[in-house]
């Protein structure tokens, strides 16, 4: 893609609205949750906690996709909160304590984080318009 704005914006973009699309769910679903990956959730306030910080950072990847230049600095934590799953995730799972559904979501969030680092480094020289 000759367009690095266009390269940022989108994977903003997208990201932003998976992140809505995989998060909102968990706010009605906490019940369920205890019942596919047992035992119950015994402390709801870690679990809404979660969900709330999650949601928090969709909101701020779709606040970049608007305006990538004016944010860039906001992909270095990007970079990071995408790149902190995937190794507790393997740790996690390599213990036994995960099941292997987990692993397509890490997957997924490094596949991000690699994507936002390419945005990253895309935008570097080009200046605002």
């Amino acid at each position: 893609m000759k367009n690095p704005l266009l390269f940022a914006k989108r994977v903003f973009l997208l990201a932003g609205i998976y992140g809505l699309v995989v998060i909102i769910p968990l706010y009605f679903s906490e019940h369920p949750q205890g019942i596919d990956y047992p035992p119950d959730i015994t402390h709801p306030e870690w679990y809404y906690g979660f969900a709330g910080a999650v949601t928090a950072w969709a909101v701020m990847f779709l606040f970049l996709s608007r305006d990538p230049l004016r944010y860039r600095p906001l992909m270095i934590p990007s970079m990071l909160e995408k790149l902190l799953f995937p190794p507790a995730v393997l740790v996690l799972y390599l213990q036994g304590r995960l099941p292997d559904s987990f692993l397509p979501l890490a997957l997924i969030d490094f596949s991000f984080a690699v994507a936002f680092f390419i945005a990253y480094k895309r935008t570097k020289n080009v200046e605002p318009s």
